[in-house]
C-alpha cells in the first residue's frame, strides 16, 4: 500500500473544510501510517484569470501558507516528512508566473481543470459544457507543454477530461495518448485521483458529513464515477509511465478512508490492470 500522499489541500482554497487546520490533515496522515506528504493546494493567481468564487486562495495569501505547513514540517519532522507546494493549471502566457509558484516550493501537481477556448476565456471541465473534439486536444497539448516546461513533479487526475464526456472513443483515446506519450518521455507520473470516488461514495455535500453506503449501493454509483476512468488507465499500461494514487484531500475524515479508498479504485479499474501499471515507491 502506498506510504505517501502529495495531494492535500487546505481552509485557504475555501471550498475545503474551513475548519479542517492543517496540523489536523497531519495527525490523520500520521494515524493512518503514512511517511511523506505535501500539502499542494489550488495555487493562488498572480494575475487573476480564473475569477470563480471559494476555488483558490488569494495571492496575498500564499506567504502565510507556506509558513504554516512549513512550520508544521519541523514541529512533526519525527514522525512524518512534509512538503509544501500548489496545485496549478498551466495556461499559455503564464508560465513566468507558474515558474515563481514553482520556485518557493517543493511540489507542483498539475491539476489542469479548464483550458482556453477559442476566444481566450476560460472552459472548465465539469460544468457540463461541450468540449469540441479540437478543445479536448488543446486540453492535451496544455498537458504535453506544462511537461516539457519543467513546470510539473506530478499530473494530477489527468482523465479529468471524462467529466463531460458521454463515452470514451477515438477523441478520448488520442487525448490519453498525447497525455501518455508525454508522461513517458519526460518522466512525470500521472496521478489516479480518488477524491470524486469520496465524494459519489462518501461525501454528503448539505451536511458536510460522510456516509457509509453498502457494497451494493455502492455499485449502483460506480457509473457515476467519471474519473479514474479505466479506459484511460488501460491507455496509460501501454506506456512505460510511473502512476501513483493522490486522495486529493479536501474534508475531515476523507484521509481516515485512504485505504477503503484505494481498494475502490482497484475495483473500479480492475485487479488485472492495476498490476500492469508502474506504481512509483517514494
Amino acid at each position: 500500500m502506498q506510504n505517501f500522499n502529495y495531494h492535500s489541500h487546505t481552509y485557504r482554497c475555501k471550498h475545503a473544510d474551513l475548519d479542517f487546520k492543517d496540523e489536523e490533515y497531519i495527525k490523520d496522515y500520521i494515524k493512518i501510517g503514512l511517511k511523506k506528504i505535501a500539502f499542494t493546494d489550488h495555487c493562488p493567481e498572480k494575475n487573476e484569470i480564473d475569477n470563480r468564487q471559494n476555488m483558490r486562495m488569494s495571492y496575498e495569501t500564499r506567504k502565510e501558507y507556506l509558513s504554516s505547513i512549513k512550520a508544521l514540517a519541523e514541529k512533526y519532522t519525527d514522525k512524518i516528512e512534509i512538503k509544501v507546494g500548489y496545485e496549478v493549471e498551466y495556461l499559455p502566457g503564464e508560465e513566468e508566473n507558474i515558474k515563481e509558484l514553482k520556485e518557493e516550493t517543493d511540489k507542483i501537481i498539475l491539476g489542469q481543470h479548464f483550458i482556453y477556448d477559442d476566444n481566450k476565456n476560460l472552459k472548465i471541465f465539469g460544468e457540463h459544457k461541450i468540449f469540441s473534439n479540437e478543445e479536448l486536444i488543446r486540453y492535451g497539448r496544455y498537458l504535453e507543454k506544462a511537461m516539457e516546461l519543467g513546470i510539473p513533479n506530478i499530473i494530477a487526475h489527468p482523465d479529468i477530461y471524462m467529466l463531460d464526456r458521454e463515452s470514451f472513443g477515438e477523441i478520448e483515446t488520442e487525448v490519453a495518448h498525447i497525455i501518455c506519450r508525454a508522461a513517458e518521455k519526460y518522466n512525470i507520473p500521472l496521478e489516479i485521483n480518488l477524491n470524486k470516488i469520496f465524494l459519489r461514495l462518501f461525501y454528503l455535500r448539505d451536511t458536510g458529513t460522510i456516509r457509509y453506503l453498502s457494497s451494493d449501493e455502492q455499485e449502483k454509483r460506480f457509473d457515476r464515477i467519471k474519473y479514474p476512468c479505466k479506459q484511460f488507465w488501460k491507455i496509460a499500461s501501454q506506456y512505460n509511465l510511473k502512476v501513483l494514487y493522490g486522495l486529493d484531500a479536501h474534508h475531515r475524515g476523507q484521509i481516515l478512508l485512504w485505504e477503503e479508498l484505494i481498494e475502490l479504485a482497484h475495483k473500479i479499474l480492475g485487479e488485472e490492470l492495476i498490476q500492469k501499471l508502474n506504481f512509483i515507491e517514494e
